[in-house]
């Protein structure tokens, strides 16, 4: 009980300031899972779950009596659903991994592009679901701008089942969502997990290209045809 009341109340202080020590160890967790994640590594998924569970009881910890840090409610409302969208991803590297031949490469999948179709319901959804959000956010108390936290709410859930659908776009979901959460969380006093996010932001770019080129080294190569032409016209004169 000492060691647990210890982790959630430690601090480090960093050039002035505090910062909650579970928040700094939850987004380490976090950068393990991105990084498992960028090579499609089936542990990142069971990595991702722990840091989700620590940075849990980081963004709610006024909520539920811990700190006296703002409630972002649709951070803590994202971690729940990590954990939901991750025992699915967990799941389905797993099976896509134990299928896989011996001769492809080391990844639990193999990246793939979405459709246009599933493109445009990403952004869509990206869209209507900030919006619909923002005013259940903004009753329940959640930091202003509200919208922001809704924006990265639903992000975070589009990012995280489209990595475990294998798409390449995922990546290009969360820099949408790091860009909009680097300035709320700092906003709020989050700073590791802010300074998490710029970091993200770089690392996401990077992880989107190797996914990239992952796809383009996955397809097969076309194979060369035989190339049958009339008869009548490839023979020679004395020949026909």
């Amino acid at each position: 009980m000492e060691t647990l009341r210890w982790l959630l109340e430690a601090e480090i202080v960093i050039a002035g300031s505090a910062l909650l020590l579970r928040e700094v160890i939850g987004n380490g967790f976090g950068l393990v899972c991105a990084l498992g994640g960028m090579f499609r590594k089936v542990w990142a998924w069971p990595v991702g779950i722990a840091g989700n569970l620590i940075l849990l009881t980081v963004f709610m910890g006024s909520f539920i009596g811990l700190d006296d840090n703002p409630s972002l409610l649709g951070q803590a409302g994202r971690q729940i659903m990590f954990l939901a969208v991750s025992i699915y991803g967990w799941v389905r590297w797993t099976q896509s991994r134990r299928r896989r031949s011996a001769d492809q490469d080391g990844g639990a999948i193999t990246p793939e592009w979405a459709s246009w179709r599933v493109r445009i319901g990403l952004i869509v959804t990206m869209i209507l679901g900030t919006a619909a959000l923002t005013p259940l956010f903004r009753s329940l108390g959640s930091w202003e701008p509200v919208w922001a936290d809704a924006w990265t709410f639903v992000g975070s859930l589009l990012a995280t089942y489209g990595m475990a659908k294998g798409w390449v776009e995922f990546w290009l979901i969360w820099v949408a969502v790091d860009i909009v959460g680097v300035p709320l969380l700092w906003s709020a006093g989050y700073y590791a997990s802010a300074f998490m996010y710029l970091f993200y932001g770089v690392f996401t770019l990077i992880g989107f290209f190797v996914w990239w080129h992952a796809n383009a080294k996955a397809k097969p190569k076309p194979s060369v045809e035989t190339i049958h032409l009339d008869p009548t016209l490839s023979a020679p004169e004395d020949q026909r």
